[in-house]
């Protein structure tokens, strides 16, 4: 990642809460949008989980491509996917059931 690029943040850096989007602006023409706007799953994935994902659909999905790519192991490669779902799956629960 080139110095100048900045990371999309995903948690407070205050208290450490998912954050969310509150006006998005084009760049092209000026126009802007404000409201309140959750983040795609994936933006609150780290960034090494959003890199593997997009090596993953690069790789056509071939758990087998991805250990070759990554050097490990195919049950290695399987667990790190299979935590990474977890994470997504517990995003959709909280989504369903925010706590009060």
């Amino acid at each position: 990642m080139a110095e100048s690029e900045k990371r999309f943040p995903h948690r407070c850096p205050s208290c450490s809460h998912q954050l969310s989007v509150k006006r998005l602006i084009c760049t092209e023409c000026g126009t802007e949008v404000e409201g309140l706007f959750s983040l795609p799953p994936m933006a609150n994935l780290s960034q090494e989980e959003q890199e593997f994902i997009l090596r993953f659909v690069k790789a056509s999905g071939s758990l087998k491509e991805m250990a070759k790519i990554m050097k490990r192991s195919y049950p290695l490669v399987r667990n790190y996917l299979d935590g990474i779902i977890i994470r997504l799956n517990e995003m959709d629960q909280i989504k369903k059931d925010p706590k009060p």
